[in-house]
């Protein structure tokens, strides 16, 4: 098997654990951490073949966000499962002060530092996933929008690189990512139904 196969097979087992993942986060089920560290760990491979460096920092992130929102999911702040909510402004000027930081920095060091040829391109890539998966980490509903930000920019990149197995991939992250954000939105939804009828009964 030649290199750029090997490349292709990695790829398809890559996104095999992420759909499995990305499947389970939709669902609302903790377990979509386990499939996710397998496919970070086979991505930072391929990424690295690919002079996607930004990526490669990005995946190592969620790899300890993913290890992080794991506990987070199972513990939360309170010793038990913590739930789906919406990010309150304190938690929206951190996502969003991620995504400028992260792009400063993402893009000083590609342009500057490494052979990337595509530095600015990777870096906005970068900043809303880390944001995204921080949100996703903490179980706040927003991260399905920040994490298709980034998908959407990402597709075209990874069809400029030729990896057109993970380009697919993330075209079908973006639909399920939608799909997330309205489930995410019904259980929450339901949660301040039952609440209320919790309140009407007291």
């Amino acid at each position: 098997m030649d290199f750029f196969s090997q490349l292709t097979v990695l790829q398809w087992l890559g996104t095999a654990f992420g759909v499995v993942q990305v499947l389970l986060a939709r669902q609302n089920n903790i377990h979509n951490y386990l499939f996710g560290i397998i496919a970070i760990l086979i991505s930072i491979w391929v990424l690295y073949q690919s002079r996607l460096y930004a990526d490669i920092l990005l995946n190592l992130y969620y790899l300890v966000m993913s290890i992080y929102g794991w506990f987070y999911w199972k513990m939360g702040k309170q010793k038990q499962e913590s739930p789906i909510a919406y990010a309150i402004k304190k938690e929206h000027g951190i996502a969003i002060g991620i995504v400028l930081g992260c792009f400063v920095l993402m893009a000083y060091w590609l342009a500057g530092h490494t052979d990337s040829d595509v530095p600015y391109w990777d870096a906005v890539v970068c900043a809303f996933a880390w944001a995204g998966m921080w949100l996703m980490a903490k179980r706040k509903i927003e991260n399905w929008i920040y994490l298709n930000i980034s998908n959407l920019i990402s597709v075209p990149l990874l069809i400029y690189k030729e990896l057109y197995v993970y380009a697919g991939l993330t075209t079908f992250l973006f639909l399920v990512a939608i799909s997330g954000y309205i489930k995410w939105k019904k259980i929450l939804e339901r949660k301040k139904q039952e609440n209320g009828r919790g309140y009407a009964k007291t």
